[in-house]
């Protein structure tokens, strides 16, 4: 294949990169927007009513502001004053933090390589945006979480991040999901008789919005992995009463049933989730009606045979 033709293609491979996720990794991200289309504040001028649009569908830009537009490869050229060669490996090279495929920019394992700028209080547009999709309050995220700034491989990112006991981090954004060194269970303990027990931050999240006065009632302990149970155990000993919100997988149920296994204050309770992976994917796919039910029967009434069925739920089908 001639050089030529080589480059067409990459021209034509970059032209469907999605001009949303460019404006996100250059860190502009939407005002307002709907299924057709997206509107920012201009990312070449300091504006404060947003005059850039981009077509979902058609993936073009338009700045009216300027009375220019066109395709992901001419934004790239403009804002980042580089040629369209050097825009094709912008595009192209940096695999790991966006790709064509939509594909997660960091793997899911512990990133030791990730330095830790600062924590702050969650605010940033492209955060409130993924809670909002996952169906999480900012008044409940700010409850365990801070908007986390780091670096990985000499490029910055951002992220809402939970604190683990040790100091590490675990990270999460629409395209991420990640940990610091040194990995280790989150810890909120405020002298509660009952504790609850979660997998991962969105697990905990999602029960404190569905409860609000969760924390009247319970300490949180998140394990942020399975293979840190016995490290949780030896917080475990002064409660009355343990509340398992585990996944729903293989790994989830196991771990569930040896802790069942060890005393009888531990309860399992993914009946409220069942027909789903975990407790976050039941509150996205829930109507509203079904979830109060679930709630009723699991918090309220846990004495009550019931059969739990997803119906009045989008049940995974993974």
């Amino acid at each position: 294949m001639d050089k030529k033709r080589t480059t067409r293609l990459s021209c034509e491979r970059a032209r469907a990169f999605p001009i949303e996720k460019a404006l996100a990794k250059l860190e502009h991200f939407p005002i307002r927007e709907t299924e057709k289309e997206a509107w920012f504040l201009s990312p070449f001028r300091s504006e404060t009513q947003a005059s850039f649009k981009v077509s979902k569908k058609l993936n073009r830009w338009y700045d009216h502001g300027q009375g220019i537009g066109g395709n992901v490869i001419d934004l790239v050229c403009l804002l980042n004053n580089l040629s369209v060669k050097e825009t094709l490996q912008w595009l192209e090279a940096d695999q790991i933090s966006f790709s064509f495929h939509q594909q997660s920019f960091f793997k899911e394992q512990n990133n030791m390589g990730l330095q830790i700028l600062h924590a702050k209080p969650i605010w940033h547009f492209g955060l409130l945006k993924y809670l909002f999709e996952r169906r999480i309050s900012i008044s409940t995220a700010a409850q365990l979480c801070k908007e986390v700034h780091f670096m990985n491989k000499q490029k910055r990112y951002f992220a809402i991040g939970l604190q683990n006991i040790s100091g590490g981090w675990e990270l999460r954004n629409k395209y991420c999901k990640s940990s610091t060194s040194p990995k280790d269970i989150s810890y909120f303990k405020d002298g509660k008789d009952k504790l609850i027990i979660t997998e991962g931050m969105f697990d905990m999240l999602s029960l404190i919005e569905i409860h609000k006065n969760l924390q009247e009632e319970y300490d949180f302990l998140i394990l942020n992995s399975t293979t840190f149970i016995k490290r949780a155990m030896t917080h475990l000993e002064d409660y009355d009463e343990i509340d398992l919100y585990l996944d729903n997988d293989s790994n989830g149920k196991l771990t569930t049933e040896n802790l069942l296994k060890v005393s009888n204050k531990f309860k399992d309770k993914s009946k409220l989730y069942e027909g789903f992976k975990d407790m976050n994917e039941w509150l996205m796919n829930c109507s509203k009606e079904s979830m109060e039910q679930r709630i009723q029967d699991v918090f309220l009434l846990p004495q009550k045979q019931t059969c739990f069925s997803p119906d009045g739920c989008k049940e995974n089908k993974k």
